[in-house]
């Protein structure tokens, strides 16, 4: 497995003297709402996104006496947290292992392919989530990463094809439908126009910053005083 990632191989023991530190910052991450705006690919790419599509947990909660599940239930963890905190390189690293403990764990498979997403290994990640999705062919997060993986080596035919398996398998109140719709948009126009000139990128850039801007669920978010309704007749 290790060749064919191509991950230098260190011990899954040598992530403990980082794993403090980095646990902190993820569980600061994770109460922490930041309101950045982004243009329609770096939406597909942040890393709260990213994790929120990541498989959280493995396997049932694993008994004490068995060591080899309990080990991947850990290892994976890590995996997760490593993930939130944007360290891919280590969430590659404890994914390693438990793909040794276990080749055919889905999701495994599917957080791989995101951690070499974060490491921009695109090929390498694009072979993830399809071994993932031939494990499992309703696992709706393979396709999504699966179809980035495609977007960055330029084939939007296939990346078209893997978004759309990912609204099919997807329920229609997900935010990440409407944000796989508008890449569908993208897409179909870029093929059917081929590359734009650099000043009109930029334009659908900006707009499609403003776009997100405009229709951000906490700016649309009622406040606290407009909650209550003012039943009392008229004097």
């Amino acid at each position: 497995m290790s060749s064919a990632i191509g991950i230098h191989k260190t011990t899954v023991t040598s992530l403990s003297s980082t794993m403090v530190a980095v646990m902190a910052v993820a569980i600061i991450m994770l109460f922490r709402n930041m309101e950045v705006d982004y243009s329609p690919r770096e939406i597909r790419e942040q890393v709260p996104q990213v994790v929120d599509l990541a498989a959280q947990t493995p396997v049932q909660q694993a008994p004490i006496q068995d060591e080899r599940l309990a080990e991947i239930n850990l290892r994976f963890q890590q995996a997760v947290i490593m993930l939130h905190a944007g360290e891919f390189e280590h969430a590659a690293t404890a994914l390693h292992r438990v793909l040794e403990l276990s080749p055919r764990l889905t999701d495994a498979h599917i957080n791989m392919g995101y951690a070499l997403l974060g490491m921009e290994r695109y090929k390498e990640a694009e072979s993830f989530f399809r071994s993932a999705t031939d494990l499992d062919p309703y696992k709706a997060n393979a396709y999504w990463g699966l179809a980035v993986a495609l977007e960055h080596q330029n084939d939007l035919q296939a990346a078209l094809g893997a978004m759309r398996t990912f609204i099919h398998l997807t329920p229609k109140d997900s935010p990440f439908v409407r944000r796989a719709r508008s890449a569908l948009w993208e897409w179909d126009n870029q093929l059917a126009r081929g590359p734009l000139p650099e000043a009109e990128a930029r334009w659908l850039k900006e707009e499609g910053e403003k776009w997100e801007q405009r229709n951000s669920p906490d700016r649309d978010m009622p406040e606290e005083d407009d909650l209550s309704i003012d039943v009392r007749p008229a004097q």
